[in-house]
């Protein structure tokens, strides 16, 4: 859906926005707001990864296993219950609540009332103007912007596995990416899953839930690597409960089309086979198709250095993925806010990246901020950790079965302020709240000591913790 019309005679607008997922339409559809003329460019869906492949979709199919795992902990907790699966409706809610069945008019028309005009494209850089303003060229047309936002974000990687690229990808196809596999309308019988991270693991426990046959392939040491050891070896033994056949420290030699359906090959020679293989091995940053050579940028570079406004370099910005500063939609409108700002001459909410948050949505959850315990160490700072389990907090073991897990701090002893955190627990994403404001303000160990926890509740094991720092 193209659409131009009360556009300037000429091609020259005050800011451009190249890629309108959630950091680019917050940035395009603000300054529209404030009067600024902007034109907004994406080639997919207004709105990006998040509504329509990542957070929403998939959290809906988190949101469905985890009321079957309820619902089977009836007999142990309340009762007696039976359980029947039944993945249609989550596929319903998914194409009629959340992504209108991947139709993205109601974005687009936003922006546009909002007074900003929508060109449906991929956008090149092309240089500079006489006037040194930045060319962006989409279709065989040329616009000059005063402000170019850089906003494209990142695709599922393919890795160079054997076999891998020979395979058909699509929702009907043999290869799934979380693209492909948030638009199914059944559960497959089987799943291969290439890649233990947050979007493998959530995932692979989602459909195990539906009654899914799933193997979960990680090369690496154990599941959800950035995260500390502890929490992947939580995660690994939660899917094994929930019937996942987990292999970790081996990676994926070859992929080809047989057994079920897909044949995968490890490098130690044994195989798994699923009717569909799932690939959740990274994400790719979409920065080569840019053209940054014409504007002076390192047309390889896996991601765009900006400062504290989001620059990158005279006139140009970016923000959301492609500043490596965390795939996160929080950290991609966060960062369009202060740009915000920074181009309306208003009061610019930077804050550092030092109380970085994120969470993954396995059960139990998985919630971190700032550094590992060995991130910290590696930094040469004094290094103080708190624990507390979850089975022996009080909610914790009220809680019973699902209650898997840890509260880990990680203070920094000399200044004697937290530096980290990770929360592995039933609703661990929503403990690290308070615990993302320590980090974040440097609130002294010495005043959490001091404040009062309610009983009995989940956060008083971050009260449990910090009595434990030594």
């Amino acid at each position: 859906m193209d659409s131009e019309a009360g556009a300037p005679a000429r091609n020259d607008w005050d800011v451009i926005v190249v890629g309108l997922g959630p950091g680019g339409e917050e940035v395009a559809e603000k300054l529209a707001a404030a009067g600024r003329r902007v034109l907004g460019i994406e080639p997919r869906l207004v709105g990006g990864e998040c509504p329509y492949f990542g957070c929403i979709p998939s959290k809906m199919i988190v949101r469905g296993a985890e009321v079957l795992a309820e619902a089977r902990r009836v007999d142990e907790l309340a009762g007696s219950a039976t359980v029947d699966p039944d993945f249609a409706p989550v596929a319903r809610r998914i194409r009629e609540e959340a992504t209108d069945d991947w139709d993205d008019q109601v974005a687009v028309e936003r922006f546009e009332k909002a007074g900003g005009t929508f060109v449906r494209g991929a956008g090149r850089l092309a240089g500079r103007d006489e006037d040194g303003r930045v060319l962006v060229e989409v279709g065989g047309t040329t616009y000059a912007g005063a402000v170019v936002c850089l906003a494209t974000g990142t695709a599922p990687a393919m890795p160079p596995i054997a076999g891998l690229a020979d395979l058909p990808r699509g929702v009907d196809a043999l290869v799934w990416t979380n693209r492909e596999i948030v638009q199914a309308r059944e559960a497959p019988r089987s799943l291969v899953v290439v890649g233990g991270g947050a979007i493998g693991c959530e995932l692979a426990q989602g459909f195990a839930r539906f009654g899914t046959a799933v193997t979960v392939v990680e090369g690496a040491p154990h599941l959800l690597m950035p995260e500390e050891p502890e929490a992947g070896e939580v995660v690994a033994a939660a899917l094994q409960r929930d019937g996942v056949t987990v292999r970790q420290g081996v990676g994926v030699a070859s992929v080809a089309a047989g057994g079920d359906g897909v044949v995968v090959t490890l490098a130690d020679g044994s195989t798994a086979t699923g009717e569909k293989v799932l690939v959740a091995a990274g994400r790719r940053p979409n920065l080569p198709e840019l053209g940054l050579d014409t504007v002076g940028l390192d047309p390889a570079a896996r991601s765009l250095e900006v400062d504290e406004h989001m620059r990158v370099a005279e006139g140009i910005y970016a923000v959301g993925d492609i500043t490596g500063r965390g795939a996160f939609t929080h950290v991609a409108v966060w960062q369009a806010r202060v740009l915000v700002a920074h181009l309306l001459g208003e009061d610019e909410p930077f804050g550092g990246y030092a109380g970085l948050a994120w969470a993954t949505f396995t059960d139990p959850e998985v919630g971190r901020v700032g550094l590992t315990e060995q991130q910290a160490r590696d930094r040469g700072l004094t290094v103080r950790i708190g624990r507390q389990s979850i089975a022996a907090n009080s909610r914790g073991w009220i809680h019973g079965p699902g209650n898997e897990g840890f509260v880990k701090l990680v203070e920094d002893a000399d200044r004697g302020v937290l530096v980290g955190a990770t929360v592995v627990s039933p609703y661990g994403g929503e403990l690290l709240g308070m615990l993302t404001l320590a980090v974040h303000a440097e609130v002294p160990v010495g005043t959490l000591r001091t404040m009062h926890y309610a009983f009995p509740t989940l956060h008083r094991a971050v009260y449990e913790a910090v009595l434990d720092l030594s």
